[in-house]
């Protein structure tokens, strides 16, 4: 099996899982995370290899983790992530590409990531519920951070967060690659 299709039929359990634990209906679910009910079916069937996007929404909706739901095994307390099982979601020709290193629910979803943007390279990202809070360290270039429309420049070695329920943008405008470690605390489902 494909680590794709591994990934697609753990997304499929787990979306279904933690959907009935949270008591929504598909109807409840689709409307929460603005994603169809016919997606929704796609993908607790592993029909459909929905994007980045669609799995970021569904997670907030559900006020879990994308680890959680991307999880394929029931974990100790505490579990070790070897670099070569860290998942890239995203990533360009030009070689940009993040990666969830690790993720946890504490008591809502709590992940950090690995980033680098290329050259002229950006990452647009939608507004995450109200209280979601990111962390950025940035380990080489500089990272231009658009936060509801306004630049904020953080250069290597250099940190910042921000509540991150407004449109944000990771980008890079300078001459070398940009590489940061992010971490994202969402709160729980109430």
């Amino acid at each position: 099996m494909s680590d794709l299709d591994l990934l697609t039929q753990s997304l499929a359990r787990n979306v279904k899982r933690w959907r009935t634990e949270r008591g929504f209906t598909l109807d409840t679910l689709a409307a929460r995370a603005g994603v169809s009910r016919g997606m929704l079916i796609q993908i607790e069937q592993a029909r459909t290899n929905p994007s980045l996007g669609t799995v970021v929404k569904i997670g907030d909706a559900l006020g879990i983790s994308i680890t959680t739901l991307l999880d394929y095994e029931q974990g100790p307390k505490v579990r070790i992530v070897p670099a070569e099982q860290a998942v890239r979601l995203w990533h360009t020709d030009a070689g940009s590409y993040n990666r969830l290193l690790a993720g946890a629910e504490a008591p809502g979803p709590l992940e950090m990531w690995d980033w680098r943007l290329m050259p002229g390279e950006a990452s647009p990202s939608d507004p995450h519920p109200t209280g979601t809070v990111e962390l950025v360290h940035v380990t080489a270039g500089e990272l231009t951070l658009t936060v509801d429309g306004v630049e904020h420049r953080v250069p290597a070695g250099a940190s910042a967060s921000f509540e991150a329920n407004t449109p944000h943008t990771y980008g890079n405008q300078g001459a070398v690659p940009m590489e940061m470690v992010m971490a994202v605390s969402v709160p729980a489902v109430s």
